[in-house]
């Protein structure tokens, strides 16, 4: 890691990349709060190779708020083996977890294949939880067991300043119930009583699935409730192309549509669609959260190919003081409050843009020859050693953003079979600064070096390969 910067509080920090998280870590649906001095996040947990979501069990990481590049691994808080009857794959997914009156943490999670909404409890923010029970009615009915009831999924958990407590809720797929007639209204809500589990109002449609909207903007699944300035904003996942909000005077109603927050792909920036990503497309899931006056936004990006091996990503956001928050685009420097400096080595798989335009005449034929950031060896909970593999001609790999401010020495390491040249812009589409020549035989990783000149404070850094074959790559290496 290169550099110390001066942080709060001249507090010398680490620089903080995207992922946040070490790059052996696979946790997607983020949901940051903080407790105490800490900011905490919860979320599910990937497997690198797995072939479903979130079949790891449940583990917490934290930092303080003072350094958010001194992330603590916490260890697993909840098991999969800990809930108490089977429901289908016995898959854990997106949780979210909140400080309950009583001074203890409730964790809200759904099994897959259940539309049954589960809470485990735990009294400190990143111990081990225990299964609590089931959110039922005032009769015993659980919700979501039932012919007709709101189908349950990916729980948003609110304590209002007020002390009213609420869970959003709702899967929005294009059938409109299940096998077993539970219903996908939309986003629905539920006011709970004290005791975290009882229902005490609801379940309400809060944004109904029949409602005129465009496509783009369509209520999916992932709702996270947050309040900032009086004012509540939802937050949600579409089906593809981020994280959206809805923000209201009041937590149970009167929504209207916000606008998109971030992509981790930048559709809706710089002419990119779903049909033409900066980043590979896929599902999203995160939240808003204030730190030290500052507005950022969780998210995850996919990696390996797959919609099984998501990292968490964050972004910095400004809300408007008419409320309103603009996208921000997707970055390498994320939490770093400035661009990364342009001096140092870094790991190739901070990338924010990854780009293939080559044609593939299947899937499985474009997870072994297309470009993407992936890892050796098996899951684990140690070791980083992602990288890009496959970079080939019609690919472009981008980083947003480094200063640089004079001649700069950059050295690849690469492996691979390849010969071209890897051509150095400051945006997708400027000017070629740069050009070196690569010729590349080996199994092993190799340096390879040449020379640009940037004189610029906050500048992307575009790679793109002209030539034959195709090669990985590990670092990028600035000097002086």
């Amino acid at each position: 890691m290169p550099f110390l910067i001066k942080g709060r509080n001249d507090i010398q920090m680490k620089q903080i990349f995207n992922p946040y998280l070490p790059s052996y870590e696979y946790i997607p649906d983020g949901e940051p709060h903080i407790f105490g001095e800490r900011l905490y996040i919860y979320g599910s947990h990937d497997r690198f190779g797995g072939e479903d979501y979130c079949v790891n069990d449940y583990v917490c990481w934290s930092a303080p708020l003072e350094d958010l590049s001194n992330w603590k691994f916490e260890g697993t808080i909840y098991r999969k083996t800990q809930h108490p009857y089977s429901v289908g794959r016995n898959i854990l997914f997106a949780p979210d977890v909140v400080q309950g009156k009583d001074g203890r943490y409730y964790l809200y999670y759904s099994v897959a294949d259940s539309a049954i909404m589960s809470v485990a409890v735990c009294d400190t923010p990143a111990g081990s939880y225990q299964y609590y029970g089931d959110v039922r009615d005032r009769n015993g009915h659980v919700a979501g067991s039932s012919s007709g009831d709101f189908f349950q999924f990916d729980p948003g958990v609110f304590l209002d300043e007020d002390g009213r407590i609420f869970l959003f809720s709702g899967f929005c797929p294009g059938r409109l119930e299940d096998a077993q007639g539970r219903k996908f209204v939309g986003c629905h809500m539920c006011e709970l009583e004290d005791d975290m589990i009882t229902i005490k109002r609801g379940p309400e449609i809060i944004l109904d699935r029949n409602t005129p909207c465009p496509e783009e903007q369509r209520y999916f699944e992932a709702p996270s409730l947050r309040k900032f300035h009086g004012r509540y904003y939802l937050i949600y996942s579409v089906r593809i192309g981020g994280l959206h909000y809805y923000i209201s005077d009041r937590p149970d109603g009167g929504y209207r549509y916000g606008g998109r927050i971030h992509s981790t792909s930048d559709v809706g920036i710089n002419g990119h669609s779903v049909e033409n990503p900066a980043y590979p497309n896929g599902n999203t899931h995160g939240s808003l959260i204030e730190i030290q006056g500052n507005y950022y936004i969780f998210d995850h990006r996919l990696t390996n190919h797959s919609s099984y091996c998501r990292q968490g990503v964050a972004e910095q956001v400004w809300i408007e003081e008419d409320g309103r928050i603009l996208q921000v685009e997707a970055t390498s420097c994320g939490l770093n409050r400035g661009p990364l400096l342009g001096i140092g080595s870094y790991p190739a798989y901070i990338a924010c843009t990854l780009i293939d335009q080559n044609q593939y005449i299947s899937k499985e034929e474009q997870k072994k020859r297309g470009i993407c950031i992936t890892q050796e060896g098996e899951d684990r909970e140690c070791e980083p050693g992602q990288f890009i593999q496959n970079i080939q001609e019609n690919c472009l790999i981008g980083y947003k953003y480094f200063s640089f401010t004079e001649n700069t020495k950059v050295t690849f390491t690469v492996r691979g079979n390849a010969e071209g040249k890897i051509q150095i812009r400051t945006t997708e589409t400027g000017k070629i600064e740069a050009e070196l020549v690569l010729y590349i035989c080996s199994k092993e990783w190799k340096k390879v070096t040449g020379e640009f000149f940037v004189r610029r404070e906050k500048s992307g850094f575009y790679l793109a390969f002209v030539g034959k074959g195709s090669f990985d790559l590990l670092t990028i290496e600035f000097e002086k």
